[in-house]
Order: C-alpha cells, then sequence, then structure tokens
C-alpha cells in the first residue's frame, strides 16, 4: 500500500547530478529502482480501483477548481465522493453531475426533486453562490437531471465546479509526495467529505500549466529511480 511521507529528504539538484547518478548504477541497481517505481505506481492504480468499488463512483476523489460555492468549498480542496445507487436522491444534497457537451463535471446542490410512482427521479440544481438554477448549463432543451447523470455525491456539503481528469495523476503524485494538511470537518460538519489542503493545489496548477504537469511527474520518477534505501 503507498504511505503518505514515505518520501526521501531531498531531490537531485540540477538535470546533471540526475544522468550523473544515473551512470553511476550498475544494471541491477537500475532494474531495482524502476522496480520500486513501477510498485509505486501499480499500488497507486489499485487504490483508484479500490475506491471505485468502495465509494460507487467513477471519480472518488476530486479536487475542486473554481470558488463558486465558497467559502464552503475552496479552489485547491480535495474531496472523496460517494455514488450509492439504492440511496434515493434528496432536496439539499450535493450531486456531481455531467452535462452532455462539456467535459468538466459539475458539483451543485439538489434544489427540486420530482419523483414518480414507479421510483424514476428527476431533479434540478442550482450553485449555492449562483442567483439562478442550473438549467442554463443542462444541454439545450433539458430542465431536468436524472439519476444516470450523477458520478458521485458529496452528502450534506455545498459543492462546486471540478475537474476529474487529472484525479488519478494526483493519486500518484500522493503516492510519490507527502499528504500535506488533515481532514477538515470544521467546515462541513459531514465524515464522507475531507480537505486535503495544498495537495490538491498541486493539480491546479498542472491543469492551469501543462508543461510543469509534465516536468513535475518526470523529477518525481527520476527521484524515485535514484532514492537509495539507508
Amino acid at each position: 500500500m503507498v504511505r503518505a511521507g514515505a518520501v526521501g529528504t531531498h531531490l537531485p539538484a540540477s538535470g546533471l547530478d540526475i544522468f550523473g547518478d544515473l551512470r553511476k548504477m550498475n544494471k541491477r541497481q537500475l532494474y531495482y529502482q524502476v522496480l520500486n517505481f513501477a510498485m509505486i505506481v501499480s499500488s497507486a492504480l489499485m487504490i483508484w480501483k479500490g475506491l471505485i468499488v468502495l465509494t460507487g463512483s467513477e471519480s472518488p476523489i476530486v479536487v475542486v477548481l473554481s470558488g463558486s460555492m465558497e467559502p464552503a468549498f475552496h479552489r485547491g480542496d480535495l474531496l472523496f465522493l460517494t455514488n450509492f445507487r439504492e440511496d434515493p436522491i434528496r432536496a439539499g444534497e450535493i450531486v456531481v453531475f455531467k452535462v452532455e457537451g462539456r467535459d468538466i463535471p459539475i458539483v451543485h446542490r439538489v434544489i427540486k426533486v420530482h419523483e414518480k410512482d414507479n421510483g424514476d427521479i428527476k431533479f434540478l440544481t442550482k450553485g449555492d453562490n449562483n442567483e439562478v438554477d442550473d438549467r442554463g448549463l443542462y444541454k439545450e432543451g433539458q430542465n431536468w437531471l436524472e439519476k444516470k447523470d450523477v458520478v458521485g455525491r458529496a452528502r450534506g456539503c455545498p459543492g462546486d465546479r471540478l475537474r476529474i481528469k487529472e484525479s488519478l495523476e494526483l493519486l500518484i503524485y500522493i503516492g510519490l509526495v507527502a499528504l500535506p494538511g488533515a481532514a477538515d470537518l470544521h467546515r462541513t460538519g459531514f465524515p464522507l467529505v475531507r480537505f486535503l489542503p495544498y495537495v490538491g493545489m498541486v493539480t491546479i496548477i498542472m491543469n492551469d500549466y501543462p508543461k510543469f504537469k509534465y516536468a513535475l511527474l518526470a523529477v518525481m520518477g527520476a527521484y524515485v529511480l535514484l532514492k537509495r534505501e539507508s
């Protein structure tokens, strides 16, 4: 299992240091470090798949990218979501939903629910910090959401727009670097939502600056390859 905070004390000072250390390695050492790196990545993948099974959500970890529903959520907050299909959707709860034609899922509060006798449910959402409901965000001609549109649910808390594209990359990053911050229940009062400050900001920076993302992953990969057991 990937352990938080299991990194060494420093990174190589420069690219020359990295290549110099690589040249000093014999083949056995290099194979060992490559295997070590592969184990970290595969552990992150296994944890990710395990979270999907446990939470029922295709993206159980998401990062808030904007502040449309502050002060409940802030940019960079890391959230855990669930999506248990048997649980009914009720007004007041938070859902993560996809809209046809939009790449970025949205997290907003359910404000109205219509439930038919046959169990079919349609609902309307709205951002807490928005003046109008989300019908302007839905696809043309769509006035209500259905359960099939739901990606995940952050129960009992307000939400925000988010991007899940780099969630797996973020999990790998967490496996390579320490988890700063701790769970923050004061703002939400609900145990199913956790905040890991600063970690989510890495995803925001990677999203805003793609070159930084590749550079960061390359440096972390090189560091793991060069890390010696003490």
